[in-house]
């Protein structure tokens, strides 16, 4: 097939992309290379850090750099390489890390410096806390670094999360809404039934993301594919927003189609109806 417009298609991973397990799955990884062998353009767009979004599509050519921690970064796979950070001012992260403190909750802060993304925590309290940090030191090599966060919530800040209940989370969500130059993602886990809770920079967000890949690399239309709250931004700079079979129904009122779902290889097979 030649492909004449220059159409980007992107995907959410977790939920979308990736099978329940999560990873994927052979057939997805088939469809999605044979495509980008004759011409299609394909990257992601995840909540997810390069240490663990870059080995699970490791089975993917992936032909177009990716947006990362929900916009927070803009990766390039082939180079290994950032290409744009969105960062915290630090008096903003200190309102933040306030925040969390008052509520007497821990989150993880991440700073990229020289061009390597680290983890900084002061105490795991949670047992998806701990989980979150064991798979990601032993599985993905991140490195974590304990310390006081507020001796490090510099300029280089980039993002904090942290996971727990609604109950927990949400005081500190209304907290994070009002302070100035940061925005946030608060969404349910599609794996562990735990509730997400992100801040990063106002000028991160999938749709700033999009149009960053739009404007820099000339593309006429926009493919998106999403599941969950945090793609409705992105749906917003989309020209043709899909959702996959298993995503909320808020995505799926948003969406322009909806599609199979993650578990059945959706967006592969979409792709390949469509595109061969």
């Amino acid at each position: 097939m030649v492909f004449i417009a220059k159409t980007l298609y992107i995907s959410d991973l977790d939920g979308t992309l990736l099978d329940p397990s999560p990873a994927v799955t052979d057939h997805s990884a088939g469809v999605i290379n044979q495509l980008t062998s004759e011409g299609m353009q394909f990257t992601f767009a995840t909540a997810r850090s390069v240490y663990s979004a870059v080995p699970i599509t490791k089975k993917l050519d992936i032909s177009v750099p990716c947006i990362l921690m929900n916009g927070v970064s803009i990766y390039d796979i082939r180079t290994d390489t950032y290409i744009k950070n969105e960062f915290i001012a630090p008096e903003a992260s200190e309102k933040i890390l306030s925040a969390f403190r008052r509520h007497g909750v821990h989150c993880f802060m991440y700073r990229i410096e020289d061009g390597t993304l680290i983890c900084y925590y002061s105490e795991l309290t949670t047992k998806v806390m701990q989980s979150f940090a064991e798979v990601r030191k032993h599985e993905y090599k991140k490195p974590f670094v304990k310390c006081r966060l507020e001796d490090l919530a510099d300029e280089n800040t980039v993002y904090f999360t942290t996971t727990g209940t609604y109950e927990e989370l949400y005081p500190i969500k209304l907290e994070a809404e009002k302070i100035a130059g940061v925005d946030h993602a608060f969404y349910l886990d599609v794996y562990n039934d735990a509730w997400y809770l992100e801040i990063f920079s106002d000028k991160a967000s999938k749709a700033n993301g999009l149009r960053y890949l739009r404007d820099n690399y000339g593309f006429d239309e926009i493919v998106a594919f999403g599941d969950n709250l945090n793609d409705l931004p992105m749906f917003g700079q989309a020209d043709v927003k899909i959702a996959v079979g298993n995503a909320r129904d808020e995505v799926k009122a948003a969406a322009d189609i909806v599609i199979g779902t993650n578990s059945d290889d959706g967006v592969a097979n979409w792709l390949k109806s469509h595109l061969t």
